[in-house]
């Protein structure tokens, strides 16, 4: 309460231009002298107390915060100046991280222990990563005062009581039959309103506008693949209805709003293969399909019914690595597919080499603009909001220009744009419901055989997304929900396929990119000395997938504007997706690790306790389980490639250990990116006593200059 007092009562100065501390302190010191709530006559005397004391040793404790104070004897009670900068400054922080926060505390002499548990307080509070994420979004000064309080609320103990009921209850629903529904849906229903009200935020806007056309371009992209797979049984306009239809089922009910439901790599690929059974056992298709639909609905309901996802917890870093690599791999490949058969048709297609050479520049300059501007963020260029508009905008403004320029260019060279049907309808002009007695008698139950590998595969997919998702480094707060997204899948396949609409489950790519466009980033420095963006908070709300599905659904009326983007654009698009996804992979990174010199390895946690031999090897076999995944989609055994990543996990648990020392695993397969140095949540008094209050005349001296005191709360430079 002193801080809220003092807050009140002092000053808060948001977006103060001072590219030092001494600057930054005459400012703060003017202003409080203009406000009147210091004496001019005084000014000196501040201003000599707090540069004496930054003299001695950086104010900086860590976590891009400063906490700059002085005793001064004037003063009859303490008086706390909150300051967030417009650029963060470097201040020798003890994490490494510059510093953007700035508390200045003046305090009279006679209250130096409330100025040291002030100072402790400041050094949890700014430990704290959503009220860092709160304190960077706050627009005015009760802004400020609002974050700190729900700060408080947050950190204000619980009764232990009620949660020992509610966890006895948990365990009590978990082993039985829907108890693992009934438990996400309790869990999740407390945050309901938050996730409606959270997406009401201008970040939320940008994640929309980007999302929408990240969403579009793999359904048109995946449902044009599909109509050639198919013989147009199941095309373009039945990927955007299922696509529109089931993201807004999902994003209203589901566990895991954050994740977004789509067409997918896998998944089209099992369709193409049950086609090709069909056609060689001549028996129609989209009957077959649906059959296969319906039995697969009702399996994985079945599992979501008996809790099975509580097995996700054998899916570990090994095999989700793999699979997210294989997703991203997808993306890339059709990208550069897609632009190389502009090159090979341009002899004899419209337009020539021309066509060709613009469809690289179009899909390389979405790339680079995409890429560039989402990095604009961390650049010295423009006002802060001018670069977190650019950065959170980036993808869609990278889509818009190159469109345009593709649509100047468009009179006099020949781009293929986007395939779709001048009025909506099925692609095939067939009713939109499936004659489900238009196959043989034996095909209903048969069609559970399919329907297996089918449901391992959308189970396999859903639960590595969701992890992918959840994972720790992403600081989510409110849950996931994986037996209730499960059981949501299964419905809405079971849905989908009578109407011979696409499978949809959750997608990897679309999904993480869906979350890093609501999340707020800070820039830290590993212990290498290299920057990277750590996730300080998610915006995690239903409103952004609930208006990415509409936009997509409310497309179906304007088919004909999207013949005005180039194919190129979007598989510029695809491009810069699957490789944003590729290069937050570990796996990528170590693989990376074969072309680097072993000296500038980057200090890790497994490379500092993991030999480079184990390394290496690890990274070997997960690369070869990689090329048989991709070798096995792409061959005529394709129906048993859900088995295959089912047995990723197997391979992991019991195989692995053979070929590899099975001490080294904990850092290889380790859930967090830093498992052995998570210590932002620890205690941080120690932290406070690291920065050592400048203590009056009549309090005890401060330690020998030569003392390194202990830091507790940063044990890596960040």
């Amino acid at each position: 309460m002193q801080i809220r007092q003092g807050l009140s009562d002092g000053l808060i100065l948001l977006d103060l231009d001072a590219r030092e501390i001494r600057t930054a302190i005459d400012r703060v010191v003017e202003e409080l002298i203009e406000q009147g709530k210091l004496s001019a006559a005084l000014r000196e005397r501040v201003h000599k107390a707090l540069m004496s004391r930054e003299l001695e040793g950086s104010t900086a404790i860590g976590h891009g915060a400063a906490v700059p104070h002085a005793f001064v004897d004037s003063l009859t009670k303490p008086m706390i100046v909150f300051v967030r900068l417009s650029r963060p400054i470097e201040m020798a922080a003890p994490d490494g991280s510059r510093v953007r926060y700035l508390f200045l505390l003046l305090c009279p002499p006679s209250q130096a222990s409330e100025h040291l548990e002030t100072l402790m307080t400041i050094a949890r509070l700014m430990s704290d990563a959503t009220a860092r994420a709160e304190l960077r979004e706050a627009r005015e000064p009760k802004h400020v005062l609002e974050a700190y309080g729900r700060y408080q609320r947050r950190m204000a103990p619980r009764p232990e009581a009620g949660a020992a009921a509610r966890r006895a209850d948990s365990v009590a629903d978990a082993d039985r039959p829907f108890g693992g529904i009934a438990i996400d849906l309790r869990n999740r229903l407390v945050h309901y309103r938050d996730d409606l009200r959270d997406g009401l935020h201008p970040k939320c806007v940008a994640a929309t506008l980007f999302m929408f056309f990240a969403c579009l371009a793999p359904a048109v992209a995946f449902g044009g693949l599909m109509a050639v797979m198919t013989g147009n049984q199941i095309g373009v306009v039945e990927m955007l209805v299922a696509t529109a239809a089931c993201g807004v089922v999902y994003a209203m009910a589901s566990g895991a709003p954050l994740t977004i439901l789509a067409g997918t790599g896998p998944l089209l690929i099992f369709t193409a293969l049950l086609y090709d059974l069909c056609a060689t056992l001549e028996i129609p298709f989209l009957p077959t399909y649906a059959w296969t639909g319906l039995w697969t609905g009702l399996i994985l309901v079945v599992l979501a019914a008996a809790n099975a996802c509580r097995l996700s917890r054998l899916l570990t870093r090994f095999s989700n690595e793999i699979f997210a690599a294989l997703i991203a791999l997808i993306f890339i490949v059709e990208a550069v597919k897609d632009i190389a058969r502009a090159f090979i048709e341009a002899e004899r297609g419209p337009g020539g080499h021309d066509t060709a050479l613009l469809a690289l520049l179009l899909a390389l300059g979405t790339y680079t603009v995409a890429t560039s501007l989402g990095r604009f963020r961390r650049t010295p260029y423009l006002r802060l909001q001018v670069r977190e508009f650019l950065s959170d905008f980036g993808p869609a403004l990278a889509l818009g220009s190159m469109s345009v320029i593709g649509l100047l260019l468009s009179e006099d060279v020949y781009l293929r744009t986007l395939p779709v049907p001048e009025t909506f309808g099925t692609t095939v002009d067939r009713p939109w419901l499936v004659d489900l007695r238009g196959v043989p008698a034996w095909v209903p139950a048969a069609s559970a055989v399919p329907a297996a590998l089918a449901a391992v595969l959308v189970f396999l997919n859903q639960n590595i997304t969701t992890r992918l998702i959840d994972k720790p480094e992403h600081r989510l707060k409110r849950g996931i929900g994986y037996h209730l997204n499960l059981a949501i899948v299964g419905l809405l396949i079971a849905a989908c396929s009578p109407f011979g609409l696409p499978w949809l489950m959750a997608s990897v790519i679309p999904s993480l990119n869906h979350l890093g466009s609501l999340a707020t980033s800070e820039e830290v420095t590993d212990r290498g000395g290299r920057a990277r963006e750590r996730v300080i908070h998610v915006r995690e709300n239903r409103v952004t997938p609930l208006a990415i599905h509409l936009l997509i659904g409310l497309s179906l009326l304007a088919l004909g504007l999207f013949e005005l983007i180039p194919m190129a654009v979007l598989f510029g698009l695809f491009l810069y997706m699957g490789v944003a996804s590729l290069s937050s992979n570990q796996f990528w990174e170590r693989i990376k690790l074969w072309l680097m010199d072993p000296a500038l390895y980057p200090p890790t946690h497994y490379i500092r306790k993991v030999p480079v031999g184990v390394i290496h090897r690890y990274t070997l076999i997960q690369l070869a389980c990689l090329a048989v995944l991709w070798a096995v989609q792409a061959s005529p055994l394709g129906i048993v490639f859900p088995l295959l990543i089912a047995l990723l996990v197997p391979l992991r648990l019991l195989v692995l250990g053979r070929w590899l020392p099975s001490r080294y695993f904990p850092a290889l397969d380790a859930a967090k990116e830093e498992p052995d140095e998570d210590a932002e949540e620890a205690p941080v008094i120690e932290q406070a006593a690291a920065v050592g209050p400048a203590l009056p005349p009549s309090a005890s001296p401060p330690p020998p200059r030569g003392e390194t005191p202990k830091i507790v709360g940063v044990s890596r430079r960040e």
